[in-house]
Formats: structure tokens, C-alpha cells, sequence
């Protein structure tokens, strides 16, 4: 049994297949805290206890939220598993090559079902047990070209180059899709799997181990801390022959987390969370149980939500250092944020607590512990509605401004030079945003246009909510549980059901 390093995690170990199921797990959950939301994973109409494959992701239809906007909101809503953490760690699933991994806390999202057939298409086995525990079972796996359409549709498909390389010696990846928000190239991704003996070649991305085998231990600087570089290099080294030191390294909690998830495999990895990552490899690594950390990004979103609504709503689970940066930005703008419980937080922006209107402050973009690009469209949301004028400066994308002209729409006073937006509030006592109809062109921008809507006067229309659901669970849902006035329809009318469920 290995002493859980994360806090934050419930518990994990290594177990053999015979252990895994059937049995009862003690673990607190979304699903046993929150009757309200749906079992994570599991049709409503099925017993949480019977067995069933997560299903693959449903052909896209044409969705829309219609927001009736200038209510307040009130009321606690859960945080899911992060999105950004749970699409690695199924990666990472692929360097265990002995029993089966069970995952607590992998949110329900389209991106997550695609992960799921992605490793589904090299013959790793994905169901969903127990409630919240999905199993991964890679043991099987022998095939090295995972599904080219399914990698075309999410970023995190390619981090399967990795473990794939260093497992069997060889893999060929298609080009990564996801939000078009800038080049976001894959060389660095490369580059750190020629530095352990990996050969590329280009077309799809096809590349060879050393000798045509495994990888071998070396060293690498990385250029820019990128996420998906350090978490393929890691991946990869923790199978390598020898020891791997990666500089640079990315510090984002999720980064941290994989490496929490494959040293509870079996990795040997020292300086989990810092710049410089040690990785002395493995021949094998092994099943494991692992619950993936609280989404941030989720946790900042209804933050902002409850700022731009000037309500007052609580959250959890949340870990507060990994949301310092929005914490510190809500409170320079006016919002009263007071910690409730060792998971909890508590955002206050009404006007009788926080002394007046809200006021403008500026941001810039950074790798993480600064503020992050995943929160910085929500916050350009918040910002219009703030007297003052505001300044955001994208430092991290340099195409990551598409909801400007949609909240433009909606009667923001926004300016753009280059990648630095210049915001101009409103004045106090104004209503700042009128309702409309604008089109989600990424994942957060889509968010943030869900938020301005639910500010605005009358009603707004946000199109292709696809892009929401990419990384949100159950969004609408859990506005709804705080007293927002938001509803899903298709061209035919209301919808009732969830259209990735």
C-alpha cells in the first residue's frame, strides 16, 4: 500500500485485476454529495452498480442555451474532476501495462468520451464501474496508431505519443485537434522524445524508440514550460532505461497530478509540482486507483459567475491555492472571498456586502502559478461589467480573443491591439450588456459569453454550446441548481435530455 502524497486525493493503490470489482468504495463523490446531478458516467436508468462501457461520443447536434439574464444566483454548486487533469491521466493509463486503473472523478465531457475512444482504438478497455469509477484496463493493448479522427478532434489525443513510444517502441499519432486558439505546435512534444532516443519522422508523426525499441534516459530544456511537452516527456521517460531530467518543466497543478497518478503506478519521479522534473524509469508500471483533482478552471468560471451576477454562492471541492491568482483578482475588484471549509470557498459580490459596484483591475496571462488563459475570457466578461477601465493582456495564445466580437454583440466596449484587449466598463448603476444572439467559437470564450448573458438585460442566445461541453459538466445544470434562468434547446424546441448523456 503507498501513502497517498496528494491531500486532496482521496486514496490510491496498487491492486491486482481479481481485486478490482465487484466491492464497495467509501469514497465521497459528486454523485453521493449532490442528488441533484446525475451519476458521473452512468445513464440515469441504470443501476449504479451494473456495468457498462462509457459510451462513445454522440453524433454533434446543433445546441443553444437561451439565457434570461439580470437574476442573481445563490446556493452551492460542486466542482467536477478537472478536465485538463483527467485527459492526461487517461493518457497516462497507457504506460500500464499490468492490471487495470480505476479513476475516480473523470468529469462526463465530450472531450473525456473521445479520450475514452481513443484508447479504445489501440484495444485498451474503458468502462465505467461503481458509480464515479471508471476502469481502464491497457494491459491488452497492442496496437501503436490510435484512431486519426478521434485524435483530430481533442489536443489531448497526442499525448498518447509517449507512453506508446516507450512501451512498445514505436507510435504513429495524428496531428491534434481542439480549440483553435493559436499554433500550439507539437515540436517541443518532439523534441523531448529525441532527447530519450526517439527518431521522428513527419507525415502523421511517426516515431521510432532507440534502435527501434524503448527510450533511454537524457536530459531536456524545455524552451517554454508547455503543458502537454512536459506531460508527454514525463509519460515517456517513466518507462525510459535510466534517468530522465526535464528543466523548465510546467508547474501547473495538472501537471502535478499526472505525476501523482504514475508514481502511484509504480514511477519514480522526484520534484512533482516544481521546474525541474527527475524520472528514474520503470520497466513496468501497474494498475492503480487515483481521483483526479478539482477542475479550477470550473471553480474560477462560477467564481466569476457569481461576480458578474453580483450574487453571493459557495463551491467546493476546491483546492485554494490552485485558484490564488482569481481569488486575488475578485478581491482587488471588490468581491469578498472567505474560505468556509478545508475544500470550500464562499464568493460574495453583492453590493450591500462588498460596499459598491465592482471595480476594473488588469490582467496578463501567464503559465501557471500565474494567472491563467483558461479564465482570462470569463474574466474579459466580467470585466465590461466593472466601472473602470481594464486592460488583458493574452501572453500565453496568440489567437485567443474570438469572444470579443461576440460580447461586442452584446454592447461590451472592447478594443483589440494585437493580443491585449482594452476594455472599457460601465458606469455605476448602468446595466452594462444587453441580450442577443452570439456563437461560441471555443470552449472557454463559450463559457464567458454564457456568463455575460446571464448579466445582461433580456434574453441572450449562445450558439454551438458543443464547445461548452467539451469541458463543462452538466453547465447549464448546475446554473439551474443556483437560480439562473438558462435553458438547452435545438432548432425543434426545448431539449430535455443532455446531449452527451
Amino acid at each position: 500500500m503507498h501513502r497517498n502524497p496528494n491531500p486532496y486525493c482521496c486514496h490510491y493503490h496498487h491492486f491486482s485485476p481479481s481485486s478490482l470489482l465487484p466491492r464497495p468504495f467509501n469514497l465521497p463523490s459528486m454523485a453521493t454529495a449532490s442528488p441533484l446531478l446525475p451519476l458521473t458516467f452512468l445513464p440515469s436508468k441504470i443501476s449504479a452498480s451494473t456495468s457498462t462501457p462509457l459510451r462513445a461520443s454522440l453524433p454533434s447536434i446543433d445546441h443553444k442555451l437561451v439565457i434570461s439574464g439580470g437574476r442573481p444566483i445563490s446556493g452551492h454548486v460542486p466542482i467536477s474532476g478537472s478536465k485538463n487533469s483527467a485527459l492526461a491521466v487517461l493518457a497516462g493509463t497507457l504506460c500500464c501495462s499490468s492490471g487495470p486503473v480505476a479513476l475516480r472523478g473523470v468529469p462526463d465531457l465530450l472531450d473525456t468520451r473521445t479520450m475514452a475512444d481513443v484508447l479504445r482504438s489501440i484495444g485498451a478497455r474503458v468502462e465505467a464501474e461503481h458509480r464515479d469509477v471508471l476502469v481502464v484496463d491497457a494491459s491488452d493493448v497492442g496496437l501503436t496508431e490510435p484512431c486519426s479522427e478521434k485524435i483530430g478532434r481533442i489536443r489531448a489525443g497526442f499525448f498518447v505519443l509517449g507512453p506508446l513510444v516507450a512501451r512498445f517502441g514505436k507510435a504513429e499519432v495524428a496531428m491534434p485537434g481542439g480549440c483553435r486558439i493559436g499554433l500550439r505546435p507539437v515540436d517541443l512534444y518532439i523534441k523531448g522524445l529525441e532527447a530519450l532516443g526517439a527518431v521522428a519522422e513527419e507525415e502523421k508523426v511517426c516515431v521510432y524508440g532507440a534502435n527501434g525499441k524503448g527510450l533511454v534516459g537524457g536530459s531536456f530544456h524545455l524552451a517554454y514550460p508547455s503543458v502537454g511537452a512536459t506531460e508527454t516527456f514525463v509519460m515517456a521517460a517513466s518507462m525510459a532505461d535510466g534517468v530522465s531530467v526535464l528543466t523548465n518543466a510546467a508547474m501547473e497543478p495538472e501537471v502535478a497530478d499526472l505525476t501523482k497518478f504514475l508514481i502511484a503506478c509504480g514511477a519514480c519521479i522526484e520534484g512533482a509540482g516544481t521546474s525541474t522534473l527527475v524520472i528514474t524509469g520503470r520497466k513496468k508500471l501497474y494498475g492503480a486507483e487515483f481521483t483526479i483533482l478539482p477542475d479550477r478552471i470550473e471553480a474560477g468560471t462560477f467564481m466569476a459567475a457569481a461576480a458578474i451576477t453580483r450574487s453571493c454562492i459557495s463551491l467546493s471541492p476546491v483546492i485554494p491555492p490552485h485558484v490564488a491568482q482569481m481569488t486575488e483578482k475578485l478581491t482587488e475588484a471588490g468581491c469578498k472571498i472567505t474560505q468556509i471549509g478545508p475544500s470550500a470557498l464562499e464568493v460574495s459580490a453583492v453590493p450591500e456586502v462588498t460596499g459598491g459596484d465592482l471595480q476594473a483591475f488588469n490582467i496578463k496571462t501567464l503559465p501557471y502559478p500565474g494567472f491563467p488563459t483558461d479564465l482570462q475570457a470569463q474574466c474579459m466578461a466580467l470585466l465590461t461589467t466593472c466601472v473602470g477601465s481594464s486592460i488583458i493582456e493574452e501572453s500565453v495564445f496568440e489567437n485567443r480573443m474570438h469572444h470579443v466580437e461576440e460580447l461586442k454583440k452584446l454592447g461590451a466596449d472592447i478594443k483589440v491591439d494585437g493580443n491585449t484587449a482594452f476594455i472599457d466598463g460601465t458606469k455605476p448603476g448602468r446595466i452594462a450588456l444587453t441580450g442577443g444572439r452570439v456563437r461560441a467559437a471555443d470552449l472557454r470564450g463559450g463559457a464567458a459569453l454564457v456568463l455575460a448573458g446571464m448579466a445582461a438585460s433580456r434574453i441572450t442566445e449562445v450558439e454551438n454550446i458543443a464547445q461548452i461541453d467539451r469541458g463543462y459538466e452538466r453547465f447549464e445544470e448546475k446554473l439551474l441548481l443556483l437560480g439562473a434562468d438558462v435553458k438547452r434547446e435545438t432548432e425543434a424546441g426545448v431539449s430535455n435530455l443532455h446531449p452527451v448523456m
